[in-house]
């Protein structure tokens, strides 16, 4: 394919601009005009010279419209979005791509271009922090000799070894999985404890002004501590850590994702997230701190502290790293829903399944043997996970339940469309203007004073008074009810999330209102939509499960005043909404299947889980993409899809690279390799090409 013949193709989707040249240089302060051209057949000199850009002669970057569309298009899932008003970009592969906060699309003559003010080089659309991980064996003389070396002896040796790890990977993962649990157990209990009591005695000498600033200081310097660590200890362990985990797994580099340090800063940083009253669940960074004590123990050793056992050697290949990364993240999943099953990986292969197996396995007997002894019940083994719905006595449904599963469906996936589109605009927001260190930490402290005045507003204001029963809370809060009775929105917001998510579940009729839960579901979700970003290790399973939770149970109270002879348990409405809601946002179906049975434990109930999962994820993709793949295009990762775009399933690799192309031969000076290293780095893309000169052939 030539430049002649490659057409004119407009790329037009608003707000996204793709990816700039591979190989671009630095970007040129001149203003450039891009058009739409009428003649596609014209050569490339003529297209550059008809968008108003001097030729490949000139001192300037060239560009061709019709060229740069199908580079464009064909790299459509590799992009940036920026805040734009433009509806087409197209530009070639060494042009100085024009992207602005404020663009400008004129109609001239049927001609299309856009003015700009400012220019944007490839160099700075592509991240060049990311880079790929070698995965395929290198096969030449040097490994084949030091394959063919090895004996029957050193083979066993290396798998011995190799399940060696994965059990020392469950063991620790669990531990680590104990230690979270405990400490947010027990300082959970000194705050809500602390502040119970200062409740019950202000309602009485009216200054309830000062439980709130007790409330507010909580969770400041809790919060505090959670962002300090993360700001400036290890920004990579902000979040869930999922994304980066995915993209790693998937052969992508994500800088010091899976360091010791990063481990660190992710376990303190979660607990003191989860106690200081954010939004945020302790399950999702379980995933993560599993794949960091994989990539650690395979290695023997650790960069970010400069040490070396000298043990392992052998593993310290990405192919190895990455199969030993996907059994750390597999325990953290068993660790947090006693449920090893996830979506993300690339590869897989039946040795790596049952190694897999071996440490989820290894986890989740850690972990429940640990929380026995704890709870001085040592042989006690009943709790495999972090997260646990708690027992249901009775989840029998029919058609009709079914029918009206599948219409929670619909409303967990637009609920879910809702949370990431105003997720994706605050994390555009944040990329802007939080870019300091003090604004990532004021904005931390400001979402939990924020969250704490409107948990206080919301047990104020709402009077839902319930009598005190077999199942009351640990801290029960009185407020304005009469003696014998509590506020039952207090029962939500004091006490973790986790907890909360049970309570929903299980609670008998009676105890919530349907005003009092759409007064906690609506502002909740903004809270938590606000809190998924913020420079603190969260997760987002379990505030998706309490949004949802919150209004599924409303779901249930409604049908129950309606039909109380055929709806008579809120419960299992719960379970469906919360169900509903984390599909809408997370977009899985088959891990989130597992997890949410195993959680339940009756599966009888997983074809409503099924159905209603399906149903929200068909919703949920109309509108966009997950949660986590929205973050990884926002962070400007250059992640494949499993599939091309529709545009560019026809477009070769000759259409989307630079020229000339930068070529090592099979035989090459030491000296060449290191100036092409220095010159382009390993975050260009190198293409096969193919010269003939009758002895030598170059390689990548």
């Amino acid at each position: 394919m030539s430049d002649e013949n490659l057409g004119s193709v407009q790329y037009g989707r608003p707000s996204q601009v793709p990816f700039g040249s591979l190989t671009g240089g630095a970007p040129q302060q001149h203003q450039v005009r891009h058009r739409q051209l009428n003649n596609p057949s014209g050569t490339a000199a003529s297209a550059a010279a008809a968008a108003g850009v001097p030729a490949a002669s000139s001192s300037r970057p060239r560009a061709t419209s019709d060229y740069g569309s199908i580079r464009a298009s064909a790299l459509h899932q590799a992009r940036l979005r920026i805040e734009s008003d433009v509806d087409c970009v197209s530009y070639a592969p060494d042009v100085t791509v024009e992207g602005t906060e404020r663009q400008r699309l004129v109609d001239n003559s049927g001609e299309w271009y856009f003015e700009s003010q400012h220019a944007v080089s490839g160099e700075e659309l592509l991240s060049a922090k990311f880079e790929s991980l070698d995965y395929d064996t290198c096969e030449n003389s040097l490994w084949a000799a030091e394959d063919q070396s090895r004996t029957v002896w050193d083979l066993r040796r290396i798998e011995l070894c190799r399940w060696l790890v994965h059990l020392l990977i469950g063991v620790v993962t669990g531990a680590i999985a104990f230690f979270i649990d405990v400490c947010i157990e027990q300082l959970a209990k000194v705050k809500y404890r602390y502040m119970k009591s200062m409740l019950d005695r202000c309602i009485f000498h009216d200054c309830l002004i000062y439980a709130l600033l007790l409330w507010i200081a909580f969770n400041f310097i809790f919060v505090l501590i959670a962002s300090c660590l993360t700001v400036f200890g290890e920004p990579v362990a902000a979040g869930s850590g999922i994304p980066q985990i995915k993209c790693f797994l998937n052969g992508i580099q994500v800088p010091r994702v899976v360091r010791l340090r990063t481990l660190v800063c992710k376990v303190l940083g979660v607990l003191f997230s989860v106690v200081g009253g954010l939004a945020v669940g302790k399950e999702g960074p379980m995933i993560h701190s599993g794949s960091v004590v994989g990539a650690g123990l395979s290695q023997g050793r650790a960069a970010s502290f400069k040490f070396d056992l000298g043990i392992f050697e052998y593993f310290r290949t990405d192919a190895e790293k990455r199969d030993f990364v996907s059994g750390g993240a597999a325990a953290g999943v068993a660790a947090a829903f006693g449920a090893p099953v996830g979506e993300g990986a690339s590869f897989w292969n039946q040795g790596l399944t049952w190694r897999i197996f071996f440490s989820s396995m290894t986890s989740s007997f850690t972990l429940a043997f640990l929380l026995g002894f704890y709870r001085g019940i040592p042989n006690d083994l009943s709790n495999p996970g972090l997260i646990s719905f708690g027992k249901f006595d009775k989840l029998d449904y029919d058609l009709l339940h079914l029918a009206i599963f599948a219409c929670m469906g619909v409303v967990g996936g637009l609920s879910g469309a809702l949370f990431n589109t105003l997720n994706e605009h605050l994390t555009k927001f944040r990329h802007r203007y939080v870019t300091s260190k003090l604004g990532q930490l004021t904005e931390a402290v400001l979402v939990a004073s924020i969250t704490a005045v409107t948990s206080f507003v919301l047990i104020y204001t709402v009077r839902s008074c319930q009598p005190l029963g077999s199942d009351q809370m640990e801290y029960p809060v009185q407020m304005y009810c009469p003696d014998g009775k509590f506020s039952s929105m207090a029962a939500l917001l004091f006490q973790t999330p986790e907890a909360a998510v049970r309570s929903l579940l299980h609670d008998p009729v009676g105890t919530y209102s349907v005003t009092g839960l759409i007064a906690f579901c609506l502002p909740y979700l903004l809270i938590a939509t606000w809190t998924y970003g913020v420079m603190v290790p969260s997760g987002l399973f379990i505030p998706s499960l309490l949004i949802g939770a919150a209004w599924g149970r409303g779901v249930g109270i409604g049908l129950n005043l309606l039909f109380p002879t055929h709806f008579t348990d809120p419960g299992k409405f719960a379970l469906i909404g919360a169900a509903a809601q984390l599909g809408g946002i997370v977009r899985m179906t088959i891990s989130l299947s597992v997890i949410l049975i195993e959680a339940t434990g009756n599966v009888l109930f997983g074809l409503p889980i099924m159905v209603v999962l399906m149903v929200a994820k068909w919703v949920g993709d109309y509108f966009g993409t997950g949660i986590y793949d929205m973050h990884i295009e926002l962070a400007s990762v250059p992640l494949l899809p499993w599939e091309p775009p529709s545009r560019s399933a026809a477009v070769s690799a000759q259409a989307v690279m630079s020229s000339p192309v930068t070529c090592l031969y099979r035989q090459e000076r030491v000296s060449r390799i290191v100036e092409v290293m220095q010159q382009y780095g390993n975050s260009k893309l190198w293409v096969r090409a193919c010269i003939v000169d009758g002895c030598r052939s170059p390689v990548v």
